[in-house]
């Protein structure tokens, strides 16, 4: 395993509210990793913080081992990282071609794109590429995303992120709502994106789905990293006792537990 994002120590206050507490936090290349916790826990500043959304208090970031300073999501795109946010960030007047170069539009060569005229026709086959690689059911690149299904929607979020991520992609949520055949055509998806080699940081409340999934999970409880689990053995009742900080949490062999483990 190669490790790609490392954080190490992170802390995040809002006034007197401690929300992360020298929180540690390791992504593999290639890997889905699952972040879990209850409401509260900090998930979402974490995420933040590591997407460039968020600036922390104190700790250190590192991408490929070095130390990274990130002070936008710009920032963060330009050194690999994407995020498909839970509202997904579409537009739903414009089609998935459109969506996936919104803010990165490609002009056309010569005069006419020095007067800013779109190459519609470049974006919506290098788009068309895209879905096809992943193996998305969106077929029609012209309908507006208001009238694409719940899962097609994840689709175009999701291989926009990839097109323009080569390092990690953080995917908040990706199935909510989602009824039981989109849900397993998103989860496959996810999994390809892994296997291209890309790290995938999954925040999701499903326990059974985080199983299905995900090569490794961290726990985050009260601000803190309190278990790290590898996914083979690991059952929901041990994820639950380690995000409520059940006492009777007892880990399987591969897993490593930090801070002596939930508690």
């Amino acid at each position: 395993m190669t490790v790609l994002l490392e954080a190490i120590g992170i802390c995040k206050n809002y006034g007197h509210v401690e929300v992360l507490r020298e929180v540690d936090f390791v992504v593999n290349a290639g890997e889905v990793t699952a972040l879990i916790g209850d409401n509260g826990a900090g998930k979402s500043t974490l995420v933040k913080i590591l997407s460039g959304a968020t600036n922390r208090d104190r700790g250190t970031i590192l991408l490929d081992g070095k130390p990274i300073t990130m002070s936008s999501p710009t920032d963060a795109r330009n050194l690999g990282i994407e995020t498909v946010y839970q509202d997904l960030a579409l537009a739903p007047e414009l089609g998935p071609a459109e969506n996936t170069f919104a803010g990165r539009e490609i002009l056309k060569k010569g005069f006419l794109g020095k007067l800013g005229v779109l190459d519609k026709e470049a974006m919506r086959q290098r788009a068309a590429d895209a879905f096809t690689s992943m193996g998305t059911d969106v077929k029609d690149l012209d309908a507006p995303i208001a009238a694409l299904s719940g899962g097609q929607k994840q689709s175009v979020a999701i291989c926009r992120s990839v097109m323009w991520a080569n390092k990690v992609i953080f995917m908040d949520e990706p199935t909510a709502a989602l009824g039981v055949r989109q849900t397993g055509k998103v989860l496959e998806l996810v999994r390809r994106v892994a296997d291209r080699g890309i790290a995938v940081v999954l925040i999701s409340h499903n326990m059974p789905e985080v199983l299905e999934v995900a090569d490794s999970i961290q726990v985050l409880r009260l601000g803190k990293r309190v278990a790290e689990y590898r996914n083979e053995g690991t059952t929901v009742a041990q994820l639950v006792g380690a995000m409520t900080g059940a006492l009777d949490v007892s880990p399987n062999p591969s897993t490593a537990p930090v801070d002596g483990g939930a508690s």
